[in-house]
């Protein structure tokens, strides 16, 4: 039998080449899994319980839905730095109209409303006036930062929301917390989109290069702009989810959650697709959250400097990861590496870019 020394073929790769594979794409899954296994020895009464893993779960939904309104942008090669200030606007609006007795639901909608204009600001500074969406978004945060404690005169507000909004996020079917269940279904929302629509792949080709983009038909200015307004849309909303979580409004809403969820980005670009990708997303942010908390159980409690300590260092990372992916893909190894990468882009290129009207072959 030749190739003896060969691995055993497994659909189409050997059986090394296929771990490699894995551990290219996967890394925050085995990442994940030796954190399982290091914390479950050197904590076995604390950490590997139910328990733990139902609060590791719950407690990045907040997270999570900033990571994927992170995520919607940056597929357009926007940035939004305002997610975490768009969170506690809506949180400020939705609770100062509660404190003055408005309707439930017209407090929630005008909190999602808000920010849903927050969001055409940093699509018209970004698309219209051509400011560099890093810097746009980061001005428009700090309005919202003092708009923010303008409105709640740097006050909590709580007891003015109903009981049974706790209910909302704190509710469980099947032992996991509801929240889990809506951070699932706004990301089965997003990966639809991107993945199987128009929509996505308008977004893809715009941030994969903007003028071959738009010189193939793309409405660029759309998908950037219409971006930035799905990103505050999702984070209004999860303004509201964090209101239901503990029934209180604190003026400090916001800034923390957008470190760990770029970070949680910027690692999940690194798995699965080799791109920014939800699935991908998700899986980093949970592989970072099993760490802190295994962390933080087996070393040193609830220290508040390890979460940031964690998440600074997943994200340098990352970044260095996925820098030296673009790198390499973009330098190919010699005439058979160009003819190689040719190729894969002219695929890229077939599938994200839409074809005009009466070309050949149409």
């Amino acid at each position: 039998m030749s190739g003896a020394n060969a691995g055993h073929p497994i659909s189409g790769l050997s059986v090394p080449a296929l771990i490699k594979k894995s551990f290219q794409r996967l890394s925050a899954a085995w990442l994940m899994l030796v954190f399982i296994v290091i914390f479950s020895i050197t904590a076995p009464h604390v950490f590997p319980t139910a328990t733990t893993f139902k609060l590791v779960l719950s407690g990045q939904t907040t997270v999570g839905m900033l990571a994927l309104a992170v995520l919607i942008p940056i597929s357009a090669g926007a940035f939004d730095l305002s997610i975490g200030t768009s969170l506690a606007f809506a949180a400020v609006i939705f609770s100062a109209l509660m404190k003055a007795g408005m309707p439930f639901v017209v407090a929630v909608i005008c909190g999602v409303a808000g920010c849903a204009l927050v969001g055409c600001l940093n699509g018209f500074l970004v698309v219209r006036l051509h400011i560099n969406s890093f810097i746009a978004t980061l001005g428009v945060s700090e309005l919202l930062s003092a708009g923010m404690l303008r409105v709640s005169s740097n006050q909590q507000i709580t007891g003015v929301f109903p009981t049974w909004f706790q209910t909302v996020t704190q509710g469980t079917a099947f032992g996991i917390n509801y929240d889990v269940y809506i951070l699932l279904g706004v990301a089965l929302t997003v990966w639809y989109v991107f993945e199987h629509t128009a929509v996505g792949r308008a977004l893809f080709a715009t941030g994969g290069n903007l003028e071959a983009a738009r010189l193939a038909g793309v409405r660029t200015d759309a998908a950037i702009w219409g971006s930035l307004v799905a990103s505050s849309i999702i984070s209004g909303i999860a303004g509201i989810l964090l209101i239901s979580q503990n029934l209180l409004f604190t003026p400090d809403l916001g800034p923390s959650y957008l470190f760990p969820a770029f970070a949680a980005v910027f690692f999940g670009a690194t798995q699965i697709k080799r791109r920014a990708n939800v699935w991908g997303t998700l899986l980093a942010l949970y592989a970072l959250a099993v760490g802190v908390s295994g962390v933080q159980l087996t070393f040193f409690g609830n220290d508040y400097w390890i979460t940031p300590l964690f998440n600074g260092v997943a994200l340098l990372i990352a970044v260095a990861l996925a820098s030296r992916e673009m790198s390499r893909r973009r330098a190919g190894r010699g005439a058979r590496g160009i003819l190689s990468r040719l190729n894969r882009e002219d695929k890229v290129t077939a599938d994200v870019l839409p074809v005009p009207e009466g070309a050949p072959g149409m």
